[in-house]
């Protein structure tokens, strides 16, 4: 036993050994991460096979930085290193348990949102977090003790070129094998579980850099050519509007109603025989609203920021971060600045903080006259408070005399909150109990979602009472999902059947509900996404999209494209659907055989296309080449969000 123990000693009083140990251990506990905290989708032998390789050459590549050094140096970098890997890898697995996703390098540099998340992210914790560290300790424990010499000599240039060429080596194979199972994975990345899954964590996040540096340097080499294309593929994605539908709400006033964390299977659902959400039920079944049930949300990692950047501009978010803290200094020729034109005032009302996702910038760039944010409302009360700012009851009473001192027409936009995750609230505020899956997200979304339907139900009863409603048009849409994949097993149990990877995306469907007094309304199954929104709307009010650069249709035209393309290259169809590169039938939810694949690859071509079209607009912030006729540039320094603080006193007070 004794000649045992000092053979290990001899191995650890040689850095070689140390470094060797901390790659396996880093191995090993990123191999189990990868299995156990991530779906990633692993099939067949190949795939396994790469998800258990995948971490050792990154492994052994950072973790030989520290032969660069001598003496104690190299044992502290050492150190340094494995504990950032350890860190970096801990931050994903918290990340994932509620996007999905993994973070990104403009995600990292989202730090103005990072003081309001409070318990969200403490919900995400768990008891077993320790042990992602228990090896970190282990390592510092090492290298300080007292037991293992430290070993000051050099590694041999041979065996310096043998390390190198070993992890190149097995980096090439990996990258081989990788491509072979999923040709161009590197050039058509927009989905980041395939780069985890063959390539591992840490190569993910070197790709995720130089795709971010990539994209940062598009708007330097970008000039007047790039746009040529892009208008080109907007007029030809131009549809005609629907004469029936065309300026039927012509000059009346628009108040969005952001749906916070709402997906569509809460429409007409019933908890315990009890319906969830009766008023919205109630206005998606009126004579005057048109309800589409078959929307879906189109956001990836800017979440809610997506799908406002979506709706104000038809153009997609970035596929990494959020374009609303990236891109908030970009030209935009948004909803607000349009309808600047057509002599329509703008404002967005929402009881939190301005800064959170950059709001009080990008807004200025979309040409919103007034940002409403947490300093016009009173937030004293604490029982009144959410995670994310005001709950939504006081919310709208208070944002009634905020909306009259609007010139109408007006162009608004109010930011619900109550509904969030982790889904929290003081039950004495609950008309509704919750489900009982055993899952505390899913349980709790219930009573939400009832919350906010009762407050919208008092804002609509508010506005008929203030005299606004009979000239406003209403649009009700969900931001994003509320509850994701991580939680399958509780929502199989709610909806009575397995949620696999079809059904799942099912239930990426959120409201659009368009509600405007005296019009003709009724349930429309058109397949469409929040892309869509913009020109829908403005064909609503009478204007048309023909000059303007804009990726979505109108959802009531008959040229209405209803092919809904999703952030990481899936998409969906009245025919076919397309998951994580593999296609189904729309209707059976089977697999398409060989035969049938045409008409989904052709599909496939026109998503890529789109997004990267998109991608280019924003990256390379091409707009600031093209004005359309009888649109006015805008400019942000003309717009003051603190100039209406007088009113605070006023809103308080009545």
């Amino acid at each position: 036993m004794e000649g045992l123990n000092n053979k290990k000693a001899n191995f650890l009083n040689k850095f070689f050994g140390l470094y060797s140990l901390a790659v396996i251990m880093l191995w090993l506990k990123t191999y189990i991460t990868q299995v156990t905290q991530f779906k990633l989708g692993v099939e067949g032998p190949l795939q396994q096979f790469l998800l258990l390789i995948n971490p050792i050459g990154s492994a052994m590549l950072f973790l030989g930085f520290a032969f660069l050094f001598r003496g104690r140096g190299r044992y502290a970098i050492l150190v340094i290193v494995y504990t950032f890997m350890s860190i970096l890898l801990y931050a994903n697995a918290v990340y994932y348990r509620f996007f999905s996703d993994f973070i990104t390098l403009p995600t990292i540099f989202q730090t103005q949102n990072f003081g309001d998340l409070g318990g969200s992210v403490v919900s995400l914790l768990r008891p077993y977090d320790i042990l992602f560290f228990v090896d970190v300790l282990f390592l510092i424990y090492l290298c300080l003790s007292k037991k293992i010499q430290k070993d000051s000599s050099r590694m041999g240039y041979k065996k310096g070129l043998a390390l190198i060429a070993f992890v190149v080596g097995l980096s090439f194979v990996n990258l081989e094998l990788a491509n072979a199972d999923r040709p161009q994975l590197l050039t058509r990345g927009f989905d980041r579980n395939y780069i985890v899954k063959y390539l591992g964590m840490y190569n993910y996040t070197i790709y995720d850099a130089t795709e971010t540096v990539k994209a940062s340097s598009q708007r330097v080499l970008a000039d007047n050519d790039d746009m040529t294309e892009v208008i080109n593929y907007a007029k030809s994605n131009y549809a005609e509007p629907n004469q029936d539908y065309f300026g039927a709400a012509k000059g009346k006033n628009v108040i969005y109603i952001h749906l916070e964390s709402f997906q569509n299977f809460l429409i007409n659902y019933k908890l315990n025989g009890e319906e969830v959400t009766p008023f919205i039920n109630s206005l998606a079944g009126d004579s005057s609203s048109l309800y589409f049930d078959n929307f879906f949300h189109q956001t990836a990692q800017g979440k809610t920021s997506d799908a406002e950047f979506m709706l104000e501009n038809s153009i997609f978010g970035l596929p990494q971060g959020s374009a609303f803290i990236t891109k908030g200094e970009n030209t935009y020729q948004a909803a607000p600045a349009i309808l600047s034109g057509n002599g329509y005032t703008s404002a967005v009302f929402h009881g939190n903080s301005g800064t959170f996702w950059n709001r009080n910038k990008i807004y200025k760039s979309f040409g919103y006259e007034h940002f409403f944010d947490a300093k016009y409302y009173d937030t004293s009360n604490e029982i009144d408070m959410a995670e994310y700012g005001l709950l939504d009851k006081p919310f709208f009473e208070q944002s009634i005399p905020l909306l009259e001192t609007l010139p109408q027409p007006f162009y608004t936009k109010l930011i619900t909150v109550g509904h969030h995750y982790p889904y929290k609230i003081n039950q004495d505020l609950t008309t509704i109990g919750k489900a009982d899956t055993g899952d505390a997200s899913v349980d709790d979304y219930f009573q939400t979602a009832r919350y906010a339907d009762e407050a919208i139900e008092q804002f609509f009863a508010d506005l008929k009472e203030s005299g606004l409603y009979e000239n406003s048009v209403f649009v009700l849409y969900g931001d994003h999902y509320g509850i994701s994949e991580n939680h399958n097993n509780a929502m199989s149990k709610l909806m009575g059947k397995e949620i696999n990877s079809f059904e799942s995306t099912n239930l990426q469907r959120v409201p659009l509900i368009i509600h405007v007094p005296g019009m003709e309304g009724g349930v429309n199954h058109t397949f469409g996404g929040q892309i869509d929104l913009l020109p829908t709307l403005l064909h609503l009010l009478g204007i048309d999209t023909h000059n303007y650069v804009q990726f979505g249709t109108d959802l009531l035209s008959q040229e209405h494209n209803e092919l809904v393309t999703f952030r990481n290259g899936d998409f969906v169809s009245p025919t076919i659907y397309s998951i994580d590169d593999k296609f189904y039938d729309a209707t059976t939810g089977l697999q398409l055989d060989d035969s049938q694949l045409d008409m989904a690859n052709e599909y496939k071509k026109e998503v890529d296309n789109k997004l990267q079209l998109s991608d280019r607009v924003v990256n390379g912030d091409l707009l600031r080449f093209y004005t359309p006729a009888d649109f006015t540039k805008v400019d942000p320094s003309q717009y003051n969000y603190n100039k209406d603080l007088d009113l605070i006193e006023q809103n308080i007070t009545e």
